[in-house]
């Protein structure tokens, strides 16, 4: 893995860390100089990846423990009656 050669700043050294896969692959993408509507596009891209992860972690979790909508309609009505109380 690569990683940033130790420095020396001001007295205080700096130690080295690895960079990861995905700080690899956006450094390569950080050296093309990308339109403003083509950034907003990977912006976009990155936050839908990492909510459909989310919700597939969730889904996941949620029929693990054989879960339904009666679930939250108990989960909602348990809330209302702590927020009311």
């Amino acid at each position: 893995m690569p990683s940033i050669a130790s420095e020396k700043s001001k007295g205080t050294d700096v130690k080295a860390r690895a960079l990861s896969n995905v700080q690899m692959e956006l450094l390569k993408l950080y050296s093309t100089d990308l339109e403003s509507d083509d950034l907003m596009e990977l912006r976009t891209i990155l936050a839908n990846h990492f909510a459909q992860k989310a919700m597939n972690g969730a889904d996941t979790v949620w029929n693990q423990k054989d879960m339904s909508a009666d679930t939250m309609e108990t989960w909602l009505n348990e809330h209302e009656s702590k927020i009311c109380s």
